[in-house]
């Protein structure tokens, strides 16, 4: 089943045609980040404007670059929410014309489901194994830790479409608060690279910032107070003091931080829940070199003595930010579960719920 997967949720307009859930036949994003740089974050309304631009550009040549007409497409799957309306609502009227003006199957997907569903496409992780033998071989349950620019969340996936919200963001998500540091520190947009490129040779213990875990047993996350933590170091240093050393040691102190409480949290939630046979790793975040051995390095230190639990993460870095193959993957996988729900020319409506399905 070929799907052409629309995403607009922010500052990309991307799309898509997978195959089977799993098969990138196309991916082609075309990403805002030098707009948005210049004031340091994301104006919805240029964000729409763009995507106004570059939707039509971007949908033909998804489907050249896939090498098929579209007769070949069973399916347009787009992105509902959460997100901005303003850019959401380009993908979503995109794709209800699509699918009236060429009798298309309609699908809508949550976006965080969308994130769930990149580490299925090409096999996240495991291409060694072959790609449909790993994919066949995914064991639910499956423990998943999302972090993105918007968002962070626990979810408990027992099966395709079977999600429980474990832990979710409570002010600050972790990819925010990367941006505002990377902005404190004169870094640049977008803060989760920039930090991670200046972390690198700095000394993560010479600043004693906050972990914050919350009250005992809870899953959920907060990062406003580590971001304060970092300004209030800042402004109490001296400009003289704020050189390249500066930087390097307070972004691998932030970045420290947060990889401990996100590392930290999914542990938790992995020895709440022992029947989980994989720990996943998806969103924007999810790119982040520290935080993959971080993870790594606390199941190790497991010492599970039965089954070895398996960690994943998107196969390729452009699956790990916003993109229009996992739109498509997280699709097929609805649309197997119950057919019946899905026709062509209905109209898809955007939406900031958080609603998982």
């Amino acid at each position: 089943m070929k799907i052409l997967g629309i995403e607009t949720s922010c500052d990309e307009t991307a799309c898509a045609v997978v195959e089977d859930g799993w098969k990138v036949l196309s991916n082609v994003i075309y990403s805002q980040i030098d707009l948005h740089a210049k004031t340091g974050g994301v104006v919805p309304e240029v964000a729409a404007r763009e995507h106004v631009l570059k939707m039509i550009p971007v949908l033909e040549e998804a489907i050249v670059e896939a090498e098929i007409g579209w007769e070949e497409i069973d399916a347009v799957a787009v992105t509902r929410g959460p997100g901005l309306l303003s850019s959401l609502i380009i993908g979503t009227e995109t794709a209800n014309v699509i699918s009236y003006a060429k009798g298309k199957i309609l699908i809508p997907v949550q976006h965080i489901a969308g994130h769930i569903y990149s580490n299925w496409l090409e096999a996240g992780g495991w291409e060694k194994e072959g790609l449909l033998a790993s994919l066949a071989t995914v064991k639910f349950p499956v423990l998943i830790l999302t972090v993105s620019g918007g968002h962070n969340e626990l979810i408990l996936m027992r099966g395709h479409g079977d999600f429980e919200m474990l832990g979710e963001t409570r002010d600050d998500a972790a990819g925010e608060a990367f941006d505002k540091v990377a902005r404190i520190l004169g870094l640049g947009y977008p803060g989760g690279p920039a930090i991670s490129r200046m972390a690198e040779g700095g000394n993560a213990e010479r600043f004693k910032l906050p972990r914050i875990f919350l009250e005992k047993g809870s899953l959920d996350f907060s990062f406003s107070g580590l971001k304060t933590a970092v300004l209030n170091e800042v402004k109490k240093t001296p400009l003289t003091e704020q050189d390249e050393e500066f930087k390097k040691d307070m972004a691998a102190s932030f970045q420290e931080a947060v990889v401990e409480v996100l590392a930290e949290k999914l542990m938790s939630a992995y020895k709440a829940h022992p029947d989980v046979k994989e720990l996943h790793l998806a969103g924007g975040v999810s790119a982040n070199k520290r935080l993959r051995e971080a993870i790594q390095k606390r199941i190790d230190e497991t010492g599970n003595t039965g089954e070895a639990i398996k960690f994943r993460y998107p196969s390729s870095l452009r699956y790990c930010t916003d993109n229009a193959a996992m739109i498509a993957a997280a699709a097929y996988f609805i649309y197997k579960k119950s057919p019946e729900n899905y026709r062509a020319a209905t109209n898809i409506v955007p939406t900031t719920s958080f609603e998982m399905w």
